[in-house]
C-alpha cells in the first residue's frame, strides 16, 4: 500500500468526506478515504435526521441556502427512499410570537422556491380537529401542516462509503492522519498504518477541520464557529405519523418527531461549544428541551422521561452572527492556489441536506487539477445501496419481506426494510427460522446481521452497530449490549 499512489485522498468519514469520496471513484479517480474512528461517528450521526430546507433559514435571509436545500430533498429521496421518507410537519401558530401571515409567507416560499415535485403542499388546519391536536394543549388553534424528509443520517455516510467502495475506492477506518505535507506533486499521509502519497486531498475534518489544517501546516483565511446542538429521546408521546414545528418565546425553534416506533426525538438546542468542553447535553439543555416540549403537550416531559441523549458539534462558518442559532448552515470549499504544488481542498460548514451538492461541487473544483477525474456530475442517477426502487415502493418491499420471510414480526419487518433495503437478503440469505441466523442478542438482532455489518459495512465495536448502524442499543439491556461488544471482539 506504500509504493501505491492515490489521485485522491479525502481525510474525515463523515458526510461529506463519504460523499466526496463517492463522486470522485464514480468519475473515475483512484481514492482514499481515511477516518480516524468509525463512519459518521461525530457531527453526522448526531444530527435531527431531517432532510429539509431549514424553514427559519428564511428568516435570516438565507434564500440560496434553502433553495439548495430543498432542491436536495427530492433527489436524495430518490437515491435512497429506504433510509430517506417525507414527513408532514404540524406548525402551530402561537399568538404573540410570529404572526400567521408571516409563517403563511414563509411556508409560501418553502413551497415554490425548491422545486418540489413529488412532496405535497402545505394547508392550514385547525388543530380541534387535525389528529396532530390531540396529545397538545386545548389552546392550539390554527396551524400549518407542510413537508420535508426523515433521515437515518449515520446510514447515509455508511452507504455512501460503500458505493464509493464498489466504485473502487480504498475506504479505511480507525486510521488517523498524523501528518500530511507536500512533496513535490503529491501529498505525503502518515498515519499509524503506514505513508500513502496521494496527488490531491481533501480536508473533509467537520469539527475538527481547523485541528486537521494544523496536522497539515496551513490556516484559512477567516474563522470558524462551533456550535453544539443537543437532542433527547422520551417514550412515545402521541400515536399518529405527524412530526412538530414548534415556536418558543426566544425566537428559538425545536422539533419533536417520531423516531424508531416506540419513542419520540425533541431537538435542537445552538450552543457554543468551547475548546475542551465535553459534547454531550447539558442539563440546562435537557431541561430548556423538556420545558419547551411541555408548553405544548397536555402531558408534561421531565429530565426523568429522557431514555438517551446526543450531542453533536456542528463546524461553521462564522460569519459574526450573535446569537449561535443565527450562524450561517451554508459551506465554503476552500482550494489552495496551484502554484502551492499538490492540490488541497479544505471544506468549511455545510448540512446534511447539501452534502451531495457540496460533493458535486468540490469534485467539480478539483476536476482541472486531477486527469484522472473523468465524466459527468452522476451521483443524482444512481441509488445508493439498497435504494434501487421507486420512491413510493418502501410499503412494497416490506411487503415482499413477510412474505418471503414470515417468521419476521413487523416491527422487524419494518427496521430491516428501512436499513438495508434491497440489500436486506445479503444477510437473511433465505433464512427460514430465527435459528437459520445464528445467534440471538435482543430485539431481533442476530448473529448473521452483525457478521455482515463487520464484513460489510466496517462496524467494529458495539456503539458501530447499536448507535450508529442500526438504533437498537434503545432496547437492548445492559447485559445484552455487553453480549454484542464480546462477540464482536472475539
Amino acid at each position: 500500500m506504500e509504493d501505491e499512489v492515490f489521485d485522491l485522498a479525502v481525510i474525515g468519514g463523515g458526510i461529506n468526506g463519504a460523499g466526496i469520496a463517492r463522486d470522485a471513484a464514480g468519475r473515475g479517480a483512484k481514492v482514499l478515504l481515511l477516518e480516524a474512528g468509525d463512519l459518521a461517528q461525530g457531527t453526522s450521526s448526531a444530527s435531527t435526521k431531517l432532510i429539509h430546507g431549514g424553514l427559519r433559514y428564511l428568516e435570516h435571509y438565507e434564500f440560496a441556502l434553502v433553495r439548495e436545500s430543498l432542491s436536495e430533498r427530492e433527489a436524495l429521496w430518490a437515491i435512497a427512499p429506504h433510509i430517506i421518507h417525507p414527513l408532514r410537519f404540524v406548525l402551530p401558530h402561537v399568538k404573540g410570537l410570529r404572526p400567521r401571515w408571516l409563517l403563511r409567507l414563509g411556508l409560501f416560499l418553502y413551497d415554490h422556491i425548491g422545486g418540489r415535485k413529488h412532496l405535497p403542499a402545505t394547508r392550514s388546519i385547525d388543530l380541534h380537529r387535525h389528529p396532530a391536536g390531540a396529545p397538545l394543549k386545548g389552546e392550539f388553534g390554527p396551524a400549518f401542516e407542510y413537508s420535508d424528509g426523515w433521515v437515518d443520517d449515520a446510514r447515509l455516510v455508511v452507504l455512501n462509503a460503500m458505493d464509493a467502495a464498489e466504485q473502487g475506492a480504498e475506504v479505511r477506518t480507525r486510521t488517523p492522519v498524523t501528518a500530511a505535507r507536500r512533496e513535490g506533486d503529491f501529498w505525503a499521509i502518515e498515519t499509524p498504518a503506514g505513508q500513502f502519497r496521494s496527488r490531491a486531498l481533501v480536508n473533509a475534518g467537520g469539527p475538527k477541520v481547523l485541528e486537521v489544517e494544523g496536522l497539515i501546516g496551513e490556516k484559512p483565511d477567516f474563522a470558524m464557529r462551533l456550535v453544539r446542538g443537543s437532542h433527547i429521546v422520551v417514550r412515545k408521546q402521541f400515536d399518529h405519523p405527524y412530526a412538530y414545528f414548534f415556536q418558543l418565546p426566544d425566537g428559538r425553534i425545536f422539533f419533536a418527531i417520531p423516531y424508531e416506533r416506540d419513542f419520540t426525538l425533541i431537538g435542537t438546542t445552538d450552543a457554543d461549544q468551547q475548546a475542551g468542553e465535553p459534547i454531550a447535553a447539558s442539563e440546562a439543555e435537557i431541561a430548556y428541551l423538556c420545558e419547551g416540549a411541555s408548553t405544548y403537550f397536555q402531558t408534561p416531559v421531565t429530565p426523568a422521561d429522557v431514555v438517551w441523549t446526543y450531542s453533536g458539534v456542528r463546524p461553521l462558518v462564522d460569519d459574526g452572527s450573535g446569537r449561535p442559532e443565527a450562524a450561517t448552515r451554508g459551506y465554503r470549499l476552500d482550494l489552495s492556489a496551484a502554484e502551492r504544488g499538490a492540490p488541497l481542498l479544505s471544506v468549511y460548514g455545510g448540512k446534511i441536506t447539501t452534502y451531495r451538492h457540496l460533493a458535486e461541487e468540490a469534485v467539480n473544483l478539483l476536476a482541472p487539477n486531477l486527469s484522472a477525474l473523468q465524466g459527468k456530475p452522476w451521483t443524482t442517477a444512481k441509488p445508493l445501496p439498497g435504494g434501487d426502487f421507486a420512491i413510493d415502493g418502501l410499503d412494497a418491499l416490506k411487503g415482499d419481506l413477510a412474505a418471503r420471510y414470515p417468521f419476521l414480526d413487523a416491527g422487524s419487518v419494518d427496521r430491516i426494510a428501512r436499513a438495508y433495503g434491497t440489500r436486506a437478503d445479503r444477510w437473511l440469505a433465505g433464512a427460514e427460522g430465527w435459528q437459520a441466523l445464528g445467534r440471538s442478542f435482543g430485539a431481533g438482532l442476530t448473529q448473521a446481521e452483525l457478521d455482515y455489518l463487520r464484513q460489510a459495512e466496517w462496524a467494529v465495536s458495539a456503539e458501530d452497530v447499536l448507535w450508529r448502524r442500526t438504533k437498537l442499543g434503545l432496547r437492548l439491556s445492559a447485559e445484552e449490549r455487553a453480549a454484542v461488544e464480546a462477540y464482536l471482539a472475539s
